[in-house]
């Protein structure tokens, strides 16, 4: 590894650290088999045991879908947490990566609910390793004032939705179409991909600065037994609340979604009564409150992407063109186009501005907004029957999806490295990661009540909620700015 002065002075990587690279190539992968069994995840469960499907009502199917999602962001905890006090940020994303590969060769090989249970659960602890601590190094490859920083975390932005769009084509290439299904086989590719992320991060290791490896907040020797016994104790907890149960597929939605806020709250409650905070790291990590509440209902529309527009896509949407008819998993990686096309100039834009783009809190504002819009412009198409909505309309939706996408996600992982106190680096990220985990599970629970029949006043509620969030932040944003302690 290189020392942190080094890296924050390299330009090898498009005039950032060659580092970057790496970063982006490894969650380019993990993307890549994420997103493309996640494409597939809602028809595995709800199609019939003959066509290759798990045979779950659709309701429910859609909620274990967005479920899942929040778990995924909800496991940032557990991987910034041995980050911090265990591993390091380096060591933790490399292991995250091996068991990411692990689940996948699950879900490929074990079938019915045991390969599902056992895939889904790596898959997520997995990801939520990975995700916190590769945003954290990425932190780490920047000085704080550094232009470049937040062009950089777009850059990398690019480097997930390069994974999320070649990972659902090929996957709906594998999968074949409703009709002509090969699930199995398309949960094999995502381990594929996964595989070739963890040869190209481990070749590229070196270009990563040494804080990158440092565990900042050591836990105690005399402690490890203590935090032994507390996983096993919440692992036999679950189990209990499956096996009688307490937990169903009906209601893993609600679960998730209270608990994400509970820990939510303890979280944040953790890191504002600790003595290793100055006054201005306490009232910068105040600031971020108002942009995680933001956040998690920005979330709770965009990805209905693999809820709600997912059965749309299989239900509503003309996919036919010149005869010929997009596989369904298609239709999400349209998403992923708009954001490789549309990251490069956001990138630009963010770098020529300088100190002159607008703060944190007013980019919140704006794709919260836009994010409403983009949910209001469904409503000229409701009635227009099965299959009647045409695809070009879909695809234009979801340019309006990226840009309230683009201007809020890259710059929130980079905000929660801006406000982060020192001890407490990656577990700033991971409070980042549970407000996208709380409005992914939401996602879920807000799919449990479209119907095709009702579906003008869902798109306008739904949306309408999100413009006047969106509002109150902008009155807010001025005492936000203050808060954040010359943090921009």
């Amino acid at each position: 590894m290189s020392t942190s002065t080094e890296v924050q002075r390299d330009t090898r990587f498009f005039g950032h650290p060659r580092g970057l690279a790496n970063l982006f190539g490894v969650e380019m992968w993990e993307r890549f088999s994420y997103y493309g069994m996640l494409s597939i995840l809602p028809f595995y469960l709800y199609y019939e045991i003959d066509r290759g499907g798990l045979a779950l009502p659709k309701a429910p199917a859609l909620g274990i879908v967005g479920a899942y999602g929040g778990l995924v962001y909800l496991a940032t905890v557990v991987g910034s947490w041995v980050a911090d006090r265990l591993l390091g940020s380096e060591r933790t994303l490399f292991y995250s990566a091996a068991l990411i590969m692990l689940g996948h060769i699950s879900l490929a090989v074990l079938p019915g609910l045991a390969g599902l249970g056992v895939g889904l659960a790596c898959v997520a602890i997995g990801s939520g390793g990975l995700k916190a601590n590769a945003t954290g190094i990425v932190g780490t490859l920047y000085a704080p004032d550094d232009e470049r920083r937040d062009g950089g975390f777009t850059i990398f932005y690019m480097g997930i939705n390069v994974g999320a769009f070649v990972g659902q084509i090929l996957t709906g290439l594998v999968w074949g179409n409703e009709n002509d299904h090969r699930f199995h086989l398309a949960f094999g590719l995502a381990a594929v991909g996964m595989a070739f992320g963890l040869i190209q991060y481990s070749l590229g290791r070196k270009n990563l600065p040494d804080k990158a490896g440092e565990v900042p907040n050591p836990l105690p020797a005399s402690n490890r037994r203590l935090v032994v016994g507390g996983v096993v104790v919440v692992l036999a907890l679950i189990v209990v609340l499956l096996l009688s149960g307490i937990v169903t597929a009906e209601n893993l939605a609600d679960v998730v979604i209270w608990t994400v806020g509970i820990i939510s709250v303890i979280y944040f409650a953790v890191i504002l009564s600790s003595r290793k905070l100055s006054g201005d790291e306490r009232s910068r990590v105040y600031s971020f409150i108002p942009m995680f509440i933001a956040s998690a209902a920005f979330f709770s529309l965009y990805q209905q992407i693999f809820t709600v527009l997912a059965t749309y896509a299989d239900t509503r949407l003309n996919r036919r063109i010149f005869g010929w008819e997009m596989p369904i998993p298609w239709v999400g990686s349209v998403g992923p186009v708009w954001v490789i096309l549309f990251s490069p100039l956001f990138a630009l834009l963010w770098t020529k501005l300088g100190s002159r783009q607008p703060s944190s809190p007013l980019k919140f504002v704006g794709s919260t907004i836009v994010m409403g819009v983009a949910f209001l412009l469904f409503l000229p198409f409701t009635g227009t029957g099965t299959n009647g909505t045409p695809l070009i309309a879909m695809v234009l939706i979801l340019a309006v999806f990226t840009l309230g996408e683009l201007g809020l996600s890259p710059v929130g992982l980079s905000l929660a490295t801006k406000l982060a106190p020192e001890a407490f680096r990656t577990q700033m990220v991971a409070l980042n990661f549970l407000s996208i985990s709380f409005g992914t599970a939401m996602s879920g629970k807000l799919a449990q009540y479209y119907s095709p029949d009702h579906e003008g006043a869902y798109f306008g509620i739904v949306g309408g909620v999100a413009i006047v969030i969106g509002i109150l932040l902008f009155a807010a944003s001025p005492f936000i700015r203050r808060m954040m302690k010359g943090v921009h």
